[in-house]
């Protein structure tokens, strides 16, 4: 086992080939091993060199609204009335305080994301 620091897209490349060779290992053997190291070793370089920001708060809501099998109208109980939920799932209006925390708890969806800015349709 020769493991390195993943610094270039080379070693990137590399790595995931040998990942891909190794990677139904077993678990406390040496190629298990090697293949958890390289694992977190290939987190690394993609958390640094491949960043995903983050959805908004409204795209959130809906993947976790699929995530659910959540329709439109299952959201009113959580948002506020037919209209209320409408507009802010189409960006019309923002989220309030109450939605937030509403959301929070019934989709289990961060309070930090969820106050995030978003772009609101005019």
């Amino acid at each position: 086992m020769n493991i390195k620091p993943i610094k270039t897209e080379v070693q990137y490349s590399e790595a995931l080939e040998r990942l891909e060779k190794i990677f139904d290992a077993k678990e406390n053997t040496p190629l298990g091993d090697e293949a958890e190291i390289l694992s977190l070793l290939i987190d690394n370089y993609e958390n640094e060199h491949y960043k995903i920001d983050p959805p908004d708060p409204i795209e959130a809501i809906r993947i976790r609204m699929e995530e659910m099998d959540l329709k439109q109208k299952d959201m009113v109980q959580i948002i506020g009335s037919k209209s209320k939920t409408s507009e802010v799932l189409n960006r019309k209006k923002k989220l309030t305080v109450e939605m937030i925390r509403n959301l929070q708890e019934k989709l289990h969806l961060s309070a930090a994301l969820l106050i995030s800015n978003y772009p609101i349709k005019n």
